[in-house]
């Protein structure tokens, strides 16, 4: 007959809840691509030193993580997406029920990042924007209009130029497709493919350019779009306990200081959805910041 040892079981008991306790003291955070620096280089750092919990994140374009977390093909305990309608797509019990409520926290105006090397450097500091970005040979870079917010705005900036300067073939002299595979690229690509030359310019927000030290050009305010970032707890979050922690940090002055330095819009937090679903800490501090 088999024996236990008990000196080893307790051993392999001790092992297996110790295993068990740090699975449950990290926060898994799926956020926006374009918040890669400000996530992994200053939020998620502070947050651990602070809090005592593990900061876990992953990056991508938020419709793709919206579609991700519906399919079931990606678990998470909070979403932060960079449009709030995104949210929408998980709300209700059609769309499983994923997302209950969601605060908007800051936003960051769409800008036009430009390799300072590129041979079009100079046209894309003195002409208009929409002739550079014309300049036969130019490589430019976006992302899907599909996938990302960013792309969808993108693609909105382009009909709102076609009224202003009155050329109804702008967004197909210069994007091409909505999709055009030769300037679609993962948002967390972008920067990289621009930064190695391998761009000459991309459409970013301003807190991607302004980490990232990438020349950029603002675009007219009758015209100009921006991200629009969002925060929620994703039903049945594996560390609900670590998630509610992690919204408060965040929307607390420590995580305000951190979004600001990263060149993000502080705005009053704004509070959709479901109000008696969010956690009492999360909606006194909603409350005390109106």
């Amino acid at each position: 007959m088999f024996e236990i040892n008990p000196a080893k079981l307790a051993t392999v008991l001790l092992i297996a809840t110790s295993v068990s306790a740090r699975a449950a003291d990290t926060v898994n955070v799926l956020y926006a691509g374009s918040l890669v620096n400000v996530m992994e280089r200053s939020v998620g750092p502070v947050f651990d030193q602070k809090s005592g919990d593990r900061f876990q994140g992953y990056a991508g374009g938020s419709n793709k993580l919206a579609n991700e977390i519906k399919g079931m093909l990606r678990r998470g305990d909070v979403f932060v997406s960079a449009n709030p309608k995104v949210n929408d797509q998980l709300m209700g019990q059609t769309n499983g029920n994923w997302v209950q409520w969601y605060v908007t926290f800051a936003e960051s105006p769409l800008t036009i990042g430009y390799n300072p090397a590129s041979r079009f450097a100079n046209d894309l500091k003195n002409k208009p924007w929409y002739e550079a970005l014309a300049e036969p040979g130019l490589k430019l870079g976006r992302t899907d209009p599909k996938l990302d917010p960013k792309g969808a705005l993108t693609i909105e900036l382009f009909k709102r130029a076609e009224a202003l300067y009155h050329q109804p073939d702008l967004s197909q002299k210069i994007l091409g497709e909505p999709e055009n595979p030769a300037q679609v690229l993962p948002e967390e690509a972008l920067i990289g493919r621009l930064q190695s030359g391998q761009l000459d310019a991309g459409f970013f927000y301003s807190t991607e350019t302004s980490d990232a030290k990438i020349p950029s050009i603002s675009l007219p305010e009758q015209i100009a779009l921006r991200a629009r970032y969002t925060i929620t707890i994703l039903r049945d979050a594996p560390n609900p306990s670590g998630a509610e922690k992690f919204v408060n940090f965040l929307l607390g002055a420590d995580g305000r200081d951190l979004l600001t330095q990263h060149g993000l819009a502080i705005v009053k937090p704004n509070l959709s959805g479901d109000a008696t679903a969010v956690p009492a800490a999360i909606k006194s501090l909603i409350d005390g910041a109106q």
